[in-house]
């Protein structure tokens, strides 16, 4: 049975508690307090603008450990050609708005909603939520964002304007979470283009250990 929340009030059940389907709870609102509570107890939001609001805690989880994970070839002469230019959390809102407006092979619309769009954008402002920008002649080609959690930094979604830009931020932002000592990155749920840059599934019991004895900076 799928969890109905009450949105006066940020709570969770525990993620034991989700469907099969990875579904924990609908309900709840869009806020930084929710959506701080949800990644501290492994979950997070996804669902489109003609749905609820809809929490998520799969089993399993789809995740990349910083400490062990090595870019494949073809991915490294791409990072050796040196063809862009990369920074970290100067342009939180273009990344975001990038995120939002690209279209998506199979999806007809986008889960970063107006008001997922202005919650994350205070989480930025607060610290919380954090960008990697891809640039090319001065242009912002690519990126991601996500929100950090001290300890791991959960990757909520990338955009590519040129080929391999997303990639390449998927890389970078690995590289650093590396030398910074992270456990993990959390790319949420299986796709095949994760798997092919290297992403792999953990139980969501093992996913939820790292969260727990992890240093969390955001407390």
């Amino acid at each position: 049975m799928i969890t109905v929340l009450d949105s006066q009030k940020p709570y969770f059940p525990p993620v034991t508690a989700a469907h099969s389907s990875g579904i924990l709870a609908i309900g709840g609102a869009i806020t930084t307090d929710w959506i701080k509570l949800a990644y501290k107890s492994g979950v997070f939001p996804w669902f489109d603008e003609d749905s609820p609001i809809t929490w998520w805690a799969p089993d399993p989880r789809m995740v990349v450990f910083p400490q062990t994970y090595k870019p494949s070839k073809s991915m490294r002469n791409i990072l050796n050609k040196n063809e862009f230019t990369i920074t970290y959390n100067t342009s939180f809102y273009q990344v975001i708005e990038n995120c939002q407006k690209s279209k998506r092979k199979g999806q007809d619309g986008t889960w970063i909603t107006d008001d997922i769009l202005t919650v994350y954008s205070e989480l930025h402002q607060m610290g919380m939520a954090k960008s990697v920008e891809v640039w090319q002649k001065n242009a912002l080609v690519g990126g991601l964002y996500g929100i950090d959690l001290g300890n791991m930094f959960c990757g909520e979604s990338m955009f590519s304007k040129v080929s391999n830009a997303s990639k390449v931020a998927f890389c970078w932002l690995i590289e650093k979470l590396k030398n910074e000592n992270y456990q993990l990155l959390d790319c949420q749920v299986y796709n095949p283009h994760l798997k092919l840059l290297g992403a792999i599934e953990i139980s969501r019991e093992v996913y939820m250990a790292y969260l727990q004895n992890g240093n969390n900076k955001n407390d």
